[in-house]
Formats: C-alpha cells, sequence, structure tokens
C-alpha cells in the first residue's frame, strides 16, 4: 500500500502580511499536492470578524470541511478559544476515520495546544495518525514531546503503522532523538542520503550513522528554520520534499511537506 501524506501550518487561512483571506487559494493548492491524508495546523473553527468583514471570501462552515471538501473525511481539534471563534488541527482523509480524538496538552494559559488523534481506516490496515503543533518556549515542547509519547504509547498497538506529523517548532532538533528512542519511528528527511552529499556516505561507511536534520519550511519566502516534521512508523519513505515558491509563500509563513510513503 502507498500513500501520499502532507503536513502544513496553513496560518488560519490569511495572508502573512495584513489579514485577508487566502482560504481559496489554499484549497487548490491543497489539491494539486493530490496528498491521501493531510495534517493541518492552525486551522480556524470558527471566526465571526472575519466571516462578517470578508463575506464574500470567508467559507460560511469550519476550514476543516471547507479544505476537505468531498474528496476526504475530516476532524478537527479545537485548541484556541475565544470570543470571536476558534483554532485549532485537523486531519484530511480520503480514507474513513474510525475515531477522533482531542487532547489538550498546553503547557501555559498563553498557548493553547493540543494533539489530534485519528485512526484512518485504509484498505489493508488501521494507521494511527496524531497532528501537532508544539510551543514556542523549548520547556514547553520537552513537555508537551513527553505527553506525546504517553499519548502513543496509550493509544496505539506498539506494531501498529503510525505519521506524527506537524508543526514541532523546534528549530534546534532537540526532540528528534526521544521520538526514536520511544516511539521507534524516523523522520521522513533521515532518508534523504543523496541530497545530502559525499559526507553522509563517509559518515555511515565509518560507523557513526547518518547526520539527520529535518527540512527547512519556515519562513515560506527563503525557507531556513526547521520547524514542521513527519515522523512515521511501518513505512517505507519513497520521497520526500519541501514545497516552496512564489505561490506557497503566499500562502502561509510554513512551506509544506509532502512525502510519498511504502506500508512495509
Amino acid at each position: 500500500m502507498k500513500l501520499r501524506i502532507a503536513t502544513y501550518n496553513i496560518h488560519k487561512g490569511v495572508s502573512t502580511l495584513g489579514s485577508m483571506p487566502r482560504i481559496h487559494g489554499l484549497k487548490q493548492a491543497l489539491v494539486s499536492m493530490e496528498a491521501d491524508i493531510l495534517f493541518l495546523q492552525e486551522v480556524q473553527g470558527r471566526h465571526d470578524k472575519y466571516a462578517t468583514r470578508h463575506a464574500a471570501l470567508w467559507p460560511d462552515q469550519g476550514q476543516h470541511q471547507f479544505l476537505a471538501g468531498d474528496s476526504h473525511y475530516a476532524a478537527y481539534g479545537m485548541n484556541a478559544v475565544y470570543d470571536h471563534g476558534h483554532h485549532g488541527n485537523a486531519l484530511l482523509s480520503r480514507f474513513p476515520l474510525v475515531t477522533a480524538t482531542n487532547q489538550d496538552v498546553s503547557d501555559h494559559a498563553f498557548e493553547a495546544r493540543g494533539i489530534l488523534h485519528c485512526v484512518v481506516k485504509t484498505e489493508q490496515c488501521d494507521v494511527h495518525c496524531y497532528v501537532i503543533h508544539l510551543g514556542l518556549f523549548a520547556r514547553s515542547r520537552k513537555r508537551q514531546t513527553a505527553a506525546l509519547i504517553d499519548a502513543v504509547e496509550a493509544s496505539s498497538p506498539p506494531d501498529a503503522p503510525l505519521i506524527i506529523a506537524g508543526d514541532f517548532n523546534d528549530w534546534t532538533n532537540q526532540l528528534s532523538d526521544s521520538l526514536r528512542a520511544r516511539l521507534g519511528v524516523t523522520e521522513v528527511f533521515d532518508q534523504d542520503l543523496p541530497s545530502r552529499g559525499f559526507g553522509t556516505y563517509l559518515r555511515m561507511l565509518s560507523g557513526r550513522g547518518v547526520m539527520t536534520k529535518p527540512a527547512r519550511t519556515f519562513p515560506a519566502a527563503l525557507p531556513w528554520l526547521r520547524l514542521d516534521r513527519i515522523y512515521v512508523r511501518g513505512f517505507r519513505v519513497q520521497a520526500a520534499q519541501v514545497l516552496h515558491g512564489p505561490l506557497w509563500a503566499k500562502l502561509s509563513d510554513h512551506a509544506p511537506i509532502v512525502a510519498s510513503l511504502e506500508l512495509k
């Protein structure tokens, strides 16, 4: 079985400069990805002010429902709630969703964060999918990663295929080792050996292993920081790429990652 997946922080469907809606352009861009499963962050479930101010451009339904359209099933995990609306994470899937649960992992009152866990029923097996958006502070991210590991261990069998994807805000790459050690996952760019040059092969031959670095995804106009990740277990990574360029720079402050997977 092969899957095409993507992770994308959509910046609440508004432009990075100002607050003009980009949700219709985002929908077209997501369709162009041809992804079976999409892991989305900063999804606007409701925003009364934008709906009033931009009535012709703002969908009548939640962004997760609008972006899913008729081609995907949708699940939404509401995290941040305010007087005029709310936002959170979402998962869109071509395959039916068996279950969808959202766990609050907020570390303090100023950043509402959650883990959206969905069980996706494919033709061959159930795939456990976790959508994550970690906090801006290192200590918060460390505690939230520990909560993520506990949640995965408690909610999925140890041999189940799984995908963890989202905005980790982990620009110093401090969290990957604990995820690999505890959950047996790999990041989709770990196996991107050709692009890492001859030095990578020398390290492998010398027994020192591979220098594992996630891809640069932020800011979208000129990606430099390594914020967004896709971790997998039970899959071979056939290809992975960051989508960047003028189009993507207009849609969000993050560039999306798209990966092609094959079930082991």
